[in-house]
């Protein structure tokens, strides 16, 4: 038995499966975590049902409603340091997390209740939500519907009717009407009024450039004047269209009744969208689940990133990994490259590389210190004297933007694609090299004809290590270029299209913004979640994206065993 034992442990068995059962602990807590975090984010969107129920504490009752977001253990001690009465030989309670919202009437959104102490509990059909731009939800009931000054509608029953029904379909009905004068208002404000605004700068540093030169007067200077004075008119033309379209915007209101009795007004221009979950079947919560997931990839953040999509974010992550990529990867193969076909093997050249090595585990932060002080402050500030002295002082590319925050994390990955392409470059038989020189090719014919191209399979798994690691980097960005609110986007219809000095937004700082800098951290929780889902969906497509170029390149030059 001891020899069988013995010749099963020296024959490496164990320690295969011992490797094994690693790989698969460790798939499983990877699936189980990513799990959670989705399961987390995303069921925020669901639609939850309102209760609406009588809270007795210390001899007074009043109605609360809201959504039950969150239940838990409460220990009988700390209830009784708190002051509340706890019967005898009771270990625990329930308590629950509601989302009351109205916080622009209580102050609060949120409120623990014990379970204990609720009453008379229900779901009324007629109890409806209202996702506002402002002030985030609102519960109550719908008693009538205003146009200007006069009640079209009204009703104060309690059960469902077609003066009810015809109330809520008028309601539907201005917000759609809100919605497409806002996207009306957005146009013109964002796209006509922008560009106006865009093409008046450039005449204002135009202008600045002549009198820098000593050009005061002129036919530069009619010709700026002259465009000026149009755009002047245009933008009074836009200006008047904007008046007329928030007279119209603001013309129809709401009147809701709260949980304490009170009669609340809400403008139906400040309502995004309004629903009854505790009358809303299953198929008509996932269609409304699907709509709230997709305002969540595609449109503007509010309340603080609390409120709307996270559309500004994802773009600037993945457009600052793009810009990334680019840059790094002829600069890491050139660097390997040389390190390895043209430099001379000695003491220098192992210098080198044991400093690319060292480079790779140099903390984040150092890299952001590093790109703020060189590339935004001396780089850019010099480029900004040579180009832009008509902007001065204000800054150009002296300040964090898109292209910094790009480059900075180009030299914080460029050692793992040095150390990637080296790798591959070494992998390749000296015998082709040999051939193909032997043949006639040059030096220079043979590196672009047969190292590289035998190469690509390993700079792309250069690149893909480059990508997961910079897609996640948020503490060097927070010091080039990325900011808590940029919703305009760096890539617009306005010259040069790229606007590689603005400042952008970024999944993994949107996620620090909302976990630790929001004012309502309640609220802003689920986000959380749901953002990191989304940031690991992203890390996940752009691997996958390079990973299948990579599998291209390797199965063109699998022949050749590289």
């Amino acid at each position: 038995m001891k020899t069988s034992v013995s010749s099963w442990v020296k024959s490496g068995s164990p320690w295969i499966w011992l490797n094994a059962g690693a790989v698969a602990i460790s798939m499983i807590m990877v699936v189980s975590l990513i799990t959670l975090i989705g399961v987390r984010g995303l069921a925020h969107f669901w639609p939850a049902d309102v209760l609406q129920a009588t809270y007795s504490q210390g001899g007074s009752s009043r109605t609360v409603i809201g959504e039950i977001v969150q239940s838990e253990q409460v220990s009988a001690t700390q209830l009784r340091d708190a002051g509340i009465a706890v019967a005898a030989g009771v270990d625990s309670l329930e308590r629950k997390l509601l989302k009351t919202g109205n916080r622009d009437i209580g102050g609060i959104d949120f409120t623990w209740v014990l379970d204990r102490d609720l009453s008379e509990r229900a779901f009324p059909q007629m109890l409806f939500t209202v996702e506002r731009y402002e002030w985030g939800n609102f519960y109550g009931f719908l008693r009538s519907f205003k146009r200007g000054d006069q009640v079209i509608a009204s009703y104060a029953g309690s059960a469902k009717s077609s003066d009810y029904l015809a109330l809520w379909q008028l309601l539907e009905l201005s917000i759609a009407r809100a919605s497409d004068i806002r996207d009306k208002i957005y146009k013109i404000e964002k796209d006509q009024i922008g560009s106006i605004n865009h093409e008046m700068e450039r005449l204002r540093l135009e202008q600045r450039r002549w009198q820098l030169q000593g050009i005061e007067r002129g036919a530069q200077i009619d010709a700026i004047n002259l465009r000026r004075q149009q755009l002047d008119l245009d933008y009074k033309a836009l200006e008047d269209q904007l008046i007329t379209l928030y007279r119209e915007i603001n013309r129809d209101s709401i009147s809701a009744e709260v949980s304490s009795g009170e009669i609340v007004q809400i403008e139906v221009a400040k309502i995004v969208r309004v629903f009854r979950a505790n009358d809303m079947d299953q198929w008509q919560k996932s269609l409304h689940y699907l709509e709230k997931v997709w305002e969540f990839v595609s449109e503007d953040p509010r309340e603080a990133n609390t409120e709307g999509g996270i559309f500004p974010a994802i773009f600037g992550t993945v457009m600052m990994v793009i810009l990334m990529s680019i840059m790094v990867t002829p600069f890491g193969v050139v660097a390997a490259v040389y390190l390895s076909e043209y430099a001379k093997q000695g003491f220098t050249t192992r210098l080198i590389r044991i400093a690319v090595n060292n480079l790779a585990g140099v903390p984040s932060i150092v890299y952001g210190v590093f790109g703020l002080g060189f590339f935004v402050y001396m780089l850019g500030g010099s480029l900004d004297q040579l180009f832009y002295p008509e902007a001065l002082p204000s800054p150009t590319f002296g300040t964090g933007g898109l292209l910094w925050a790009s480059i900075t994390l180009a030299l914080l990955t460029v050692p793992v694609v040095i150390v990637a392409t080296e790798e591959g470059l070494s992998r390749i038989p000296r015998e082709l090299k040999e051939g193909s020189l032997a043949l006639g090719a040059t030096k220079a014919e043979t590196l672009f004809k047969v190292i590289l191209p035998m190469t690509s399979p390993a700079m792309m798994t250069g690149v893909i290590l480059a990508i997961a690691r910079a897609a996640g980097e948020v503490a060097p960005l927070m010091l080039v270029g990325v900011v808590k609110l940029a919703p305009t986007l760096p890539l617009n219809m306005n010259y040069p299209y790229l606007h590689l000095d603005q400042k952008i937004m970024h999944l993994g700082f949107h996620i620090y913004d909302v976990g630790f800098q929001s004012p309502n951290v309640e609220a802003s929780r689920p986000l959380v979640y749901a953002t990191a889902f989304l940031l690991i969906l992203v890390i996940a497509l752009l691997n996958l994206s390079a990973v299948a170029i990579r599998n291209r390149l390797r199965e063109k030059y699998k022949a050749l065993e590289v």
